[in-house]
């Protein structure tokens, strides 16, 4: 866990009222004790007001509250910007993600800062590419799930090949159209392939991550080059 997503957690488990010792909190957070003494001590300087009482541990005021996120005029802008590209360029999957982050933000941002969201005069658009939609969604859950893809694959010439397998590492845009970076059992090595190109893409059994048939080789491979 991240220090801040620690940090963040420690004052979610104080709120209330009740006291939690250091000891619940260490176990909790999987730390040491000294850890959780120091995290309280950087946020009792950030301000948070944390009590502490010998033998019975530290909690919040009942009162406290953890003050609305606040995002500058731009970052609004970025977020909103983000979430219509995933809608317009993504599969459903994420798109229905974006509109659900968006709903959250507007739920705890100041009501000053609400218009903003619907201000943002920054748009994406699609045009066709359905097929490449369709295909973003199983690809997309198969990289999620580390399972192989079974698929045709037509040329410039629109052909599809035979079947091959692939296990699908990630999805790149290029601005109009998304690759899929993958290892080819065919081939038996690294393979891109055109997202749009791609044809009734079935997902099959998982498989286990390989050093040398990595995502990580590929990138490395690829800037080599």
């Amino acid at each position: 866990m991240r220090r801040a997503d620690r940090l963040f957690t420690i004052v979610q488990l104080l709120r209330g009222g009740r006291h939690v010792t250091a000891r619940t909190l260490a176990d909790r957070l999987e730390v040491s004790e000294r850890t959780i003494y120091r995290d309280v001590d950087e946020l009792t300087l950030c301000g948070v007001p944390i009590e502490g009482e010998p033998g019975r541990g530290y909690r919040l005021p009942k009162t406290f509250e953890i003050p609305p996120l606040m995002f500058e005029r731009h970052e609004i802008e970025a977020l909103v910007v983000g979430a219509r590209f995933v809608e317009a360029w993504c599969g459903p999957g994420l798109a229905a993600s974006a509109r659900s982050a968006l709903a959250r933000i507007r739920g705890v941002v100041p009501a000053g800062l609400l218009s903003q969201i619907d201000d943002a005069r920054v748009y994406t658009l699609r045009f066709g590419q359905s097929l490449a939609i369709d295909n973003f969604e199983v690809v997309h859950q198969a990289i999620g799930q580390q399972r192989r893809l079974t698929i045709d694959y037509a040329g410039e010439d629109g052909i599809p090949t035979l079947d091959r397998t692939v296990r699908p590492l990630g999805l790149y845009f290029w601005g109009k159209v998304w690759t899929l970076a993958a290892w080819c059992e065919l081939r038996d090595d690294f393979r891109s392939f055109r997202v749009d190109r791609i044809r009734q893409p079935r997902m099959t059994e998982p498989f286990a991550t390989e050093p040398a048939k990595s995502l990580e080789t590929f990138l490395a491979r690829m800037r080599a080059t």
